[in-house]
């Protein structure tokens, strides 16, 4: 694979400035829509490919994502695929949003005739039989084209709503940061860098655990400290967790990590937070699940997340109490009672370790 030649992609992107890059997306989901309907509006050649061959023809007659983004109009240049080949073949940039069970299948079948400089994942999950990271995952398919992965508080609606936002595009390749955010940067959506590709993708699938806990929570009427002291304490976890994965800390106080985590754990809006008050009213999982009709990855995630923190002996209390509550049947402020019962520790323990408290 040659190395990234992106004409002028020598500093970061001016807001006003266009590109005619060739862009495609992978699903066509709710964000990796907005994400293609941004490179269209940026002068981007964009496509976007989704399986079903009608729902493919649906966008293109009517320009609107009926399942995923029935109020909004889509930009009459996004031009929907059913193939996979007529998708990745002769593009610059291959942005997935394929779900993390489906990742890895995905990326096989392009293998063959992609020619795309970069492959960027939108997707914020985590592999479940292996616990790979989706940069992971296209390292091990595609060894030879540089990637990176792109997270943040990117609710799909408030962007196809042009409300202001910002996101976090990760790569170790200076060229792919550059080349993304040519593709997505507007006056309306900054696209920021960064080098910790784990840091931020581990951000993204991590707050997904802590929004299915403030959804539960929202459903038995918390207060506002109770909310605060959710969020900071699974700011915690995140971090505890990250570090023993190799990433910095520090890239938790990001977009990508406490931005990504308000955002998601304070909007009903989110998946995960809509299936977490699902549970906490009372429905079974199977019954959230089906009402939400779309895939809440926090799920998913609380399941390898609480495996993989005891196999590194990583305390997780918040992640370790969901569990209980939604695959052992335990009663939720039963479960939350013990947490607030859990033994003295330090708030930040970067700063203060928890054996000198």
């Amino acid at each position: 694979m040659a190395e990234l030649k992106f004409s002028d992609l020598v500093e970061p992107v001016a807001v006003d400035q266009k590109t005619a890059l060739r862009i495609t997306v992978l699903g066509g989901g709710s964000f990796g829509t907005a994400m293609a309907n941004l490179a269209v509006r940026n002068g981007c050649d964009t496509m976007i490919w989704i399986r079903d061959a009608a729902a493919a023809e649906e966008i293109n007659q009517t320009h609107i994502n009926k399942r995923y983004l029935p109020d909004y109009t889509l930009e009459t240049g996004l031009r929907a695929v059913s193939d996979l080949e007529v998708a990745v073949r002769d593009r610059d940039i291959i942005l997935v949003a394929i779900p993390s069970h489906s990742f890895r299948d995905v990326l096989k079948q392009i293998a063959p005739f992609i020619t795309a400089q970069a492959v960027v994942s939108l997707t914020k999950g985590i592999e479940a039989k292996t616990f790979s990271f989706m940069s992971d995952i296209i390292r091990a398919e595609l060894p030879e084209v540089p990637y990176g992965v792109l997270s943040g508080p990117n609710l799909a609606r408030e962007i196809m709503a042009s409300m202001p936002s910002g996101t976090v595009i990760a790569s170790e390749s200076e060229l792919v940061r550059y080349a993304v955010q040519h593709a997505l940067h507007s006056a309306l959506f900054r696209v920021f860098g960064s080098d910790d590709v784990h840091g931020v993708e581990l951000g993204g699938a991590l707050k997904n655990i802590y929004a299915v806990a403030m959804g539960m929570g929202a459903a038995y009427n918390i207060g506002e400290n109770t909310k605060s002291m959710i969020l900071t304490r699974a700011l915690a976890e995140m971090s505890r967790f990250a570090v023993k994965q190799g990433a910095n800390p520090l890239t938790f106080l990001g977009l990508s990590g406490v931005g990504d985590l308000f955002a998601t754990c304070n909007s009903p809006l989110s998946r995960n937070y809509q299936i977490g008050y699902a549970l906490g009213s009372g429905k079974t999982l199977d019954e959230a699940t089906k009402a939400l009709g779309q895939t809440a990855e926090g799920i998913n995630t609380i399941v390898q997340v609480r495996a993989k923190a005891q196999e590194l002996d990583v305390y997780m209390p918040i992640t370790n109490a969901l569990y209980e509550v939604i695959f052992e049947n335990a009663p939720p402020m039963t479960i939350a009672l013990s947490l607030m019962k859990n033994g003295h520790r330090s708030d930040v323990e970067f700063v203060l370790p928890h054996h000198e408290v």
